[in-house]
């Protein structure tokens, strides 16, 4: 058996195993769009220990940065995960350039708290903008194994950017699609998607994935009528091991570290300003970066 197939050591961390692999292969990738990368890479141990809501670490060349990405599916009989990715800067671009036959330099995970899955009286409403959707899927499947009736929002800027709709079918009782020019489905926000199935369900829970902005006003939605929400804040994570401290957040007045106490988090509990102020910090510099390692290759 190549050593690409085994996990090199392991770490027992919260009564969590966390599987730390090196040179694992990647054996499928498909392009949703020019910017949008799906790589199926295989970590049988991983694969096997995943949860809704885990996510992973992932790194590009032995002086590659850390990046974090919340597992969207897994197949135990393959032993592979699959990663959604949008390239966007230096480490992501690395990433997906990555093609079949290449290997990924570290991969380490299961990492943070799964999604809490309970049996609800009434329907579990699942909004996913743009890449958010990735994270959404396993959360929309795991909700409908627990008996709960699904219904999923996807929404984006447009029909392109709408991806993973046939495997968000495949577990959702009713799929509504929200691209802002009006391409496909409906025309308008993912909030208005929300405010259409609010009037006419009980909702008893929301999950919310995407955009840190679009996660805001989703969750200022759902709060209007009472309805618990969930949003994943995996957006702002750096380290995932809880040491650097970058993704730190403000939920309920309390500091938590996203990558160790969540990444899902009371949306109404969660101060999105702060959030999106601190994202903005290095924008500057990760744009010079980008320019700088394009205008190298």
């Amino acid at each position: 058996m190549s050593l690409c197939f085994i996990a090199r050591e392991s770490i027992e961390n919260k009564k969590k195993i966390i599987y730390i692999g090196i040179m694992n292969l990647i054996v499928g990738k498909e392009h949703f769009s020019e910017n949008v990368v799906k790589l199926e890479i295989e970590a049988p141990r991983i694969a096997k220990a995943r949860r809704a809501g885990h996510f992973v670490i992932v790194r590009v060349g032995e002086d590659g940065e850390r990046i974090p990405l919340t597992i969207a599916g897994s197949d135990i009989e393959k032993g592979t995960i699959t990663l959604v990715v949008q390239r966007i800067g230096v480490s992501s671009h690395k990433l997906t350039s990555l093609n079949v036959g290449d290997y990924v330099t570290d991969l380490v995970g299961p990492l943070g708290q799964a999604t809490k899955i309970e049996k609800q009286e009434g329907a579990v409403l699942c909004c996913g903008g743009g890449v958010g959707v990735a994270p959404l899927l396993p959360i929309i499947e795991a909700h409908k194994a627990a008996g709960n009736k699904v219904i999923s929002v996807l929404a984006a800027r447009t029909k392109d950017l709408i991806i993973l709709e046939e495997d968000v079918r495949r577990s959702s009782d009713e799929v509504i699609i929200m691209t802002d020019d009006g391409s496909y489905g409906q025309k308008g926000l993912v909030t208005q998607g929300i405010e259409d199935v609010v009037a006419r369900e009980k909702v008893s829970e929301a999950v919310v994935i995407g955009p840190a902005i679009m996660m805001k006003f989703a969750s200022l939605t759902t709060k209007k009528y009472d309805i618990p929400t969930v949003v994943s804040l995996n957006t702002v994570m750096v380290d995932g091991t809880g040491m650097c401290g970058a993704c730190r957040v403000t939920v309920g007045g309390k500091t938590k570290f996203v990558c160790v106490d969540g990444p899902e988090f009371d949306a109404h509990q969660v101060d999105f300003d702060e959030m999106l102020s601190r994202m903005a910090g290095y924008k500057a510099e990760e744009k010079e970066a980008y320019e700088a390692y394009m205008a190298s290759k």
